[in-house]
């Protein structure tokens, strides 16, 4: 497995083609580790959708909306309102609750618990509106997202669940919406630079350390030195 390093990349060393091989290689070590669903007993599957639940339900909208609001360009900020009028015209939110009920999954106080500080931690660099980094974080997300869907939906309907729009929806509508994203990058990589000492990659970082928790809960362990 390819393992990717923690890393400040200059101003004038970045590209849209680096920045999705990065990606890409994140994404894969994220799925890499995901545990068998053969071996994980009905706790395991439920603990695992219902961390994702808890995180995504009420937090992906915040997420793209600080993409938005600290976007410079007009070209970045119509792909983004694209991505949001999806998220809220057809309620996806909606759509991961019902897929949580029907998968016996619906979040507790100790499912909340168990991510809240890796969500802190997003929630707080999400706040400072880093057009490159945010925009980076979230098209990692979308991608990393579909690819996931498979494997979340095998996890619902081993605990008897028979709905499934969030998965089927999200495993199409997000294909799209991680092009897009790629293409509002690149608008705001020439017009809001990341200064030469940030690290373009730290939301990746963070939102791949949430992302392990969900899945591994509390004890998980971390599968790269991206931190």
């Amino acid at each position: 497995m390819t393992v990717i390093e923690t890393r400040a990349v200059p101003v004038e060393a970045f590209d849209l083609s680096q920045a999705q091989e990065y990606v890409t290689v994140a994404t894969n070590e994220f799925l890499s580790g995901l545990p068998d669903p053969l071996r994980l007993g009905m706790a395991g599957r439920r603990g695992i959708i219902a961390r994702y639940a808890a995180v995504l339900e009420g937090n992906f909208i915040y997420w793209m909306t600080g993409a938005y609001l600290s976007a410079k360009t007009g070209e970045a900020r119509a792909i983004i309102v694209e991505n949001l009028r999806d998220e809220i015209a057809d309620c996806h939110p909606g759509m991961m609750r019902r897929f949580a009920i029907a998968a016996h999954a619906t979040p507790t106080e100790e499912d909340t618990a168990v991510v809240s500080d890796d969500l802190g931690s997003v929630r707080i660099f999400v706040g400072r509106l880093s057009s490159v980094q945010m925009l980076l974080m979230m098209a990692f997300f979308e991608g990393l997202i579909q690819r996931f869907m498979p494997y979340l939906a095998d996890l619902a309907m081993r605990q008897g669940s028979d709905d499934m729009e969030y998965t089927d929806v999200h495993g199409v509508c997000d294909i799209a919406h991680t092009a897009g994203l790629f293409r509002a990058l690149d608008a705001e990589a020439s017009a809001s630079p990341v200064d030469v000492w940030n690290d373009p990659y730290e939301g990746v970082h963070l939102l791949k350390t949430l992302l392990e928790t969900i899945v591994h809960g509390a004890g998980r362990v971390l599968s790269s030195a991206v931190r």
